[in-house]
């Protein structure tokens, strides 16, 4: 059961979940950047400098944090937040090493129709 504030235990982490939070290319991308930086850092929710509107930002980071990739914590009027490496590597070992793999890869063009 997930904690007061919406993080599932590293049990209770679903793969699925986790999937599906990195599927989205706005997620995966504040995932690749929590990884570039030392770990256990925090970071405001609004640093990452994505184009999309403050609810749709609010949105994204509720998909990550309740599928466990992230820990939010509110600081004033703001959040932090901080990638959960040592709970992530325990449940799903090698999966952030294969994120951390293609941080320097260009994403690949989709299927030409035919």
């Amino acid at each position: 059961m997930p904690d007061a504030d919406g993080h599932p235990a590293p049990g209770e982490m679903e793969l699925r979940a986790v999937l599906g939070a990195l599927a989205d290319p706005l997620r995966y991308e504040i995932v690749s950047a929590l990884l570039a930086e030392p770990p256990e850092t925090a970071r405001h929710c609004s640093s990452f400098g994505l184009p999309i509107s403050k609810s749709t930002r609010t949105h994204h980071f509720r998909v990550l944090r309740e599928a466990g990739l992230i820990r939010q914590v509110d600081r004033g009027n703001s959040r932090m937040a901080t990638l959960r490496r040592a709970e992530l590597d325990a449940r799903f070992p090698g999966l952030l090493d294969l994120v951390a793999q293609n941080l320097a890869e260009p994403p690949a063009d989709p299927p030409a129709d035919r």
